[in-house]
């Protein structure tokens, strides 16, 4: 039986027009896709809709897969790829899979034998270490910090010392409506000198990108408030 192909679909970061960020290429092969599997269907059927597919909405078949989805209902999406249909995988934001629990499908595509195919599009965690000024050349993504307070500090220290011990950015991210509660701890818990740079609505007019020491950001009184936001450290 002939399967068909799982498409790794790049969505804006932010209330951008498509075209803005997502490359021609992919637009035009995002017309082609009738099947897809989706974090939030509403989102997806917005950003479709704002892709050029206005008007085809209706026409689409949609299937979620989030945070909540069951191992089991992650393996029952397989059967969307019989009789040789392909399937767009779309994230909310950014690149899919990459923080985002489309990994699980991309991993059982991978044991089925079914072609994977990631298409170019913007990704919060490159442009913000692009723009940081930090060691691009050695560099490790962390993912979210604990959420508890303790734990969340003793974190934050053992980030900064990998990042001292092998000159190693170390990129992390959080809960937008918790990235003034982290900013405080970042800057309560890392030395003055180390280096730490705020990257939120990247792409957006509202872009904030910025990399100060730590002793200048006690001193900043910068709210960064409820925007998508990468933040990385590297300590000297």
């Amino acid at each position: 039986m002939t399967k068909g192909r799982l498409y790794l679909i790049p969505a804006p970061l932010g209330d951008n027009d498509p075209a803005e960020v997502i490359p021609a290429g992919v637009l035009d092969i995002l017309s082609g896709i009738e099947l897809f599997v989706a974090e939030e269907v509403r989102t997806a059927r917005r950003y479709l809709s704002r892709a050029g597919l206005k008007g085809r909405i209706d026409s689409l078949e949609f299937h979620t897969l989030n945070e909540h989805s069951t191992p089991e209902e992650v393996r029952a999406l397989l059967s969307l790829f019989d009789d040789g249909r392909d399937v767009g995988y779309l994230s909310e934001a950014g690149l899919p899979a990459v923080a985002d629990p489309g990994a699980a499908l991309v991993e059982l595509c991978h044991e089925a034998g079914i072609t994977v195919i990631p298409l170019p599009g913007p990704s919060s965690l490159m442009l913000a270490l692009m723009g940081s000024g930090l060691n691009g050349q050695s560099f490790a993504f962390r993912g979210y910090l604990p959420i508890k307070e303790g734990e969340r500090a003793r974190a934050i220290r053992d980030l900064e010392k990998s990042s001292a011990a092998m000159r190693q950015t170390q990129i992390f991210i959080e809960t937008p409506y918790r990235n003034d509660s982290l900013f405080a701890e970042l800057l309560k818990q890392l030395s003055p000198a180390t280096r730490l740079c705020i990257a939120a609505d990247l792409t957006l007019p509202s872009q904030t990108l910025l990399t100060r020491t730590v002793g200048d950001w006690r001193r900043s009184g910068l709210v960064i408030g409820k925007r998508p936001c990468v933040f990385l450290i590297l300590a000297r």
